[in-house]
Order: C-alpha cells, then sequence, then structure tokens
C-alpha cells in the first residue's frame, strides 16, 4: 500500500512552502487509496511547543488534509535508542569528540589542500584509553553513522536519475552529546518501521537523502521512493526563506485567503499545467503528476492568491456561508438573496460586511459637485423602504421624466448616491434589500 508522510518540526508556524511538501505527499496518498501520516518531528525538546503542533493541525484541518495517522517521534525515543544499539552492534556507529572549533579548523585545512571538507574519521582510530581521556578531560561523545563510500544513486521521481559519491559526504551525526536524537536518524527509523513508500520534501535534502537511503538500507528496511520538489522562490525571483514568517499559513487564513485557493496554486505551481481553480481535493488528486513538475527554482507571488480567491468564494453554495451571513444579522428572508447580490463583488468573505453595512445602515453618499442639484432633486422622489424588483426601474423612470437625465448620466450619479460605490451589483438586486437610505432629499 502507498503510505506518504508529512513531517513538521513544530518548531513554528508551518507556511507556504511546508504545505507544497504536505500537498504533494497528501496527493500521492490519496490518488492511490492509500495512507497519509501526520509525523510531528520534536525531538528538539527546547524548540517544540504544542501549540506550534496544535496549529500545525489546525492548519491542515483548514485546508482539508486530514491524515490518517498522528505519530509523534518524542514518544519514540525508546525505539531511537533500541535502533542505535543496533547500529552500534554492526559497527555503523561510531563515537566522536570533536568541538566545533576543531571540526571548523580540520575543515580549514582541507580546502586549503584542494580536499572536499567532510569528516576525517579521526574517531574510528580512537582507543578505549583515548575515550576515557577525553571523558576525563570533561568533552561528550556525540555519534556519527559509518557510510559506505560508494556511489548512491536513486530515480528521482522529479528530478531524474541522481548519483552522489558517498565518499564526498561526512558521516553524518545521528545523536548529540546530550542525547538527543537528530533529524537524520529519527526520519530514517520512523521511514523504516511505519512502511512509507513514498517521501516527497525540498531539494535542499537531496544529500540527506542520500545519507538516509544508507541507513535505512543499514536497519534493514527497503528506502522509498524519493522525489525533490524546486524551492520557492519571491516574484522577482529573490530568495523567500527570509519573507515565510509573513507567508504562514494562520497568516493568510487570518487575512481572508480561500482554502481552495491556496491548494490550487500550490498543487500545480512548478507544473507544466496551468493553475485553475479546484473546489475539492479530490479534483486536485486526479490531475496530479509529479512528473509534471521541473526541478527550477519556482516563483511564488502571494498576490496570484487574491484572483483564484475571489473565485473560490464566488462559486460558493450558500448553504457554506449561511451561518457567517447570519451572524452579521441578515434577516433569514433576506439571506439568501443577500448572498447572491454580493458574493459576485467580494474577494474575501470578511467583505461581506462592507455589503451589508451598505444595505442595512446605508451609504454615505458619494455625490460629484456637478451632480448635487439633480440627486437633491431625485431623492426626492425615492419613497421610503421597504423596496421590491421593480423599485429601481419605477424610481429611475421617474427621475428620467422629471430631470430629463438618461443614460450613464442618470445610472452613475443614482447608484453613487444610494450606495456610495461607483460599481458593484445590479441595482434593481440591490435595492430589495436596502433597509436605509441616506441620501434623502
Amino acid at each position: 500500500m502507498t503510505t506518504t508522510r508529512f513531517a513538521p518540526s513544530p518548531t513554528g508556524h508551518i507556511h507556504v512552502g511546508n504545505l507544497r511538501t504536505a500537498l504533494m505527499n497528501y496527493l500521492i496518498a490519496r490518488k492511490a487509496g492509500g495512507t497519509f501520516i501526520l509525523r510531528l518531528d520534536d525531538t528538539d525538546r527546547e524548540r517544540s511547543k504544542q501549540e506550534y503542533a496544535d496549529g500545525i493541525q489546525r492548519d491542515l484541518e483548514w485546508l482539508g488534509l486530514q491524515w490518517d495517522r498522528i505519530e509523534r517521534q518524542s514518544d519514540r525515543l525508546d525505539r531511537y535508542a533500541e535502533a542505535a544499539e543496533g547500529l552500534r552492534g554492526a559497527n555503523r556507529l561510531y563515537e566522536v569528540f570533536e568541538t566545533p572549533t576543531e571540526l571548523d579548523l580540520k575543515r580549514k585545512k582541507q580546502l586549503n589542500m584542494g580536499k572536499p571538507p567532510v569528516y576525517d574519521r579521526a574517531g574510528l582510530n580512537l582507543s578505549p584509553d583515548d575515550v576515557a581521556k577525553l571523558r576525563a578531560d570533561g568533552r561528550d561523545g556525540y555519534w556519527r553513522f559509518l557510510l559506505d563510500q560508494e556511489r548512491i544513486e536513486w530515480p528521482d521521481g522529479i528530478l531524474g536519475d541522481i548519483s552522489i559519491d558517498a565518499a564526498s559526504v561526512s558521516d553524518p551525526v545521528l545523536i548529540r552529546a546530550d542525547g538527543q536524537v537528530l533529524y537524520t536518524f529519527a526520519s530514517s527509523v520512523d521511514d523504516t518501521d511505519m512502511g512509507v513508500t513514498h517521501i516527497v520534501r525540498g531539494a535542499d535534502h537531496v544529500t540527506n537523502t542520500a545519507t538516509q537511503i544508507q541507513i535505512i538500507r543499514a536497519l534493514g528496511g527497503t528506502p522509498p521512493a524519493f522525489a525533490h520538489h524546486s524551492l520557492l522562490t519571491g516574484a522577482q525571483g529573490e530568495e523567500l526563506s527570509k519573507r515565510l514568517g509573513v507567508l504562514a499559513i494562520k497568516d493568510l487564513r487570518e487575512n481572508g485567503v480561500a482554502p481552495e485557493a491556496l491548494l490550487s496554486l500550490m498543487a500545480r505551481l512548478g507544473s507544466s499545467q496551468p493553475v485553475e481553480l479546484r473546489m475539492s481535493l479530490d479534483e486536485l488528486a486526479d490531475g496530479f503528476e509529479l512528473s509534471q513538475f521541473g526541478a527550477s527554482p519556482t516563483k511564488f507571488d502571494a498576490e496570484d492568491l487574491w484572483p483564484l480567491t475571489r473565485e473560490a468564494n464566488q462559486a460558493r453554495p450558500f448553504e457554506a456561508v449561511r451561518d457567517r451571513i447570519a451572524a452579521l444579522g441578515v434577516p433569514a428572508d433576506q439571506a439568501e438573496r443577500f448572498w447572491r447580490v454580493a458574493s459576485q463583488n467580494i474577494t474575501k468573505l470578511d467583505d461581506l460586511a462592507g455589503w451589508w453595512d451598505i444595505f442595512s445602515k446605508g451609504a454615505e453618499p458619494q455625490v460629484d459637485p456637478e451632480d448635487e442639484a439633480f440627486i437633491a432633486e431625485a431623492m426626492k422622489l425615492l419613497p421610503p423602504p421597504p423596496y421590491t424588483d421593480t423599485s429601481w426601474g419605477e424610481f429611475t423612470a421617474t427621475v428620467k421624466e422629471a430631470t430629463g437625465r438618461k443614460g450613464k448620466g442618470l445610472f452613475m450619479p443614482l447608484r453613487k448616491a444610494l450606495t456610495g460605490q461607483a460599481h458593484g451589483p445590479d441595482m434593481s438586486d440591490v435595492m430589495p434589500l436596502l433597509q436605509v437610505v441616506r441620501a434623502r432629499g
């Protein structure tokens, strides 16, 4: 069975880059009728917070990305300890003691000699007496995985065939001196134990993938199929990472972006397919193919979300917004008419409140100086509410007959006086909703 996972660290709010990863893995699982796991990679005890874990789940639920099961790495520490012992027994995990400063000096020396700056495996040569002396000196040991120095190859679902020489990569640190299990190791154990068959993640993880393939094999597992999507840039090609804080899913939601808009954009961005609004995840899954995505950096412009949000909200059925409209105070017998009229003139659902204010409290009239006398005369001809479907036609016919105005010179000044807007819904639909008219003569 196809099994995918989204594995965020609950050390902050997820952003559009994280969503791209989550959505791709979700769509692969859904299209195959498989399993989608939400795994909270929370082994960083200092930075992981429950509030962020809750926020991640809230964001995914808002988007409709429902997981089949949830896992927490913090619940699996005993399993990691067991796996580490197995690797030690197989001579694939060895203890080292270099400080960051010592490692930096080694790297600089290698670079000056024209050699790749990879760890020199000095820890393999430490005798028991050497280790005892280092501990006596107050050094804390940490643990590296011993890579087989061979080429690591896999057919990447987006990048094509990948081949990395393990000799050009440092043996990865798997366990810190304080005992914290690092991402590279915990993820490898989890992906093996949980039967993950497909992993899609950012192109910045390619080297991690190479080492994790060897770790998974050393654990007795079969590496999943990997694919690495391109990284996002700003609209002008600038680095996006510094702006991801303002592109958190939480903030986009609070700013009124429609979930369908965000999903539709992220499911096609960077692919050969055009971005088109889809109102369901099933529709997105049907057309999703990893092979259609490219390796080049992908431009993301948050402004592209607004036309899609407008389209999504205009397509929303009344039942989906009934409670929101009721909360505005719209009478039940006018609620569906209000939605039909206002929905075609909003971008965000929050914009509905402004339209109901116009209808229920009366708009501040917008009257051009050259129209002041005309509006004063016209408003004397307007009867008080309530109005019907024929009220606008009857009113404008009466004003036309009394003033001689016609066409745009008749209709535009009246619209601006009654709604405070130069553009908007058909006035025949608006009139029955007007509760108060402030532009009375």
